[in-house]
């Protein structure tokens, strides 16, 4: 790509999780925080971020395997039943540039760590930023999505009875 631009980024801090893989379903049921990285950061950089309910992280997905990154269309999670679409139309872990995002709630901040429920991370995945949830940078107007992503979504948050009492 004659065009190309080059980014770099440096993580901020790293997540610290019970999932060591990334199992599609039972996000609620993980147990997890995002420590800062104290060569960066102060606790100071909190500072205030307790008075939101939510945090929107973004995250790089440095496990995936370089050989599983989809460019192209494909089914989600290989079923069939589902239409063939975009790597751009799904939230797919084998995305391009590998990077994450998800809005959690947050359950307390403790110096440089900020505990969380609903990280779709698994342990040791970087973090790139941080960001409170606004109301206002959420959707404006009717939003709408496909069945299939209704369909494939159902359990995926859903908390695994097993580890239930975890939180």
């Amino acid at each position: 790509m004659a065009n190309s631009t080059q980014l770099y980024v440096r993580a901020i801090g790293k997540v610290s999780s019970d999932r060591d893989e990334a199992i599609d379903d039972n996000w609620d049921s993980v147990q997890s925080f995002i420590e800062l990285d104290a060569d960066q950061f102060t606790k100071e950089a909190l500072l205030g971020l307790d008075e939101f309910s939510h945090v929107e992280v973004l995250f790089y997905m440095d496990q995936v395997d370089p050989g599983k990154i989809e460019m192209g269309a494909r089914h989600p999670r290989g079923n069939v039943n589902w239409p063939k679409v975009g790597i751009f139309a799904q939230r797919a872990k084998n995305r391009p540039n590998q990077v994450g995002a998800t809005i959690c709630r947050i359950i307390k901040i403790d110096g440089l760590k900020i505990w969380l429920e609903g990280l779709d991370a698994i342990n040791g995945t970087p973090v790139i930023d941080i960001k409170p949830w606004v109301i206002e940078f959420g959707p404006r107007g009717l939003v709408r999505e496909p069945r299939w992503i209704q369909e494939l979504m159902r359990d995926y948050w859903k908390a695994d009875s097993r580890n239930s009492d975890t939180h």
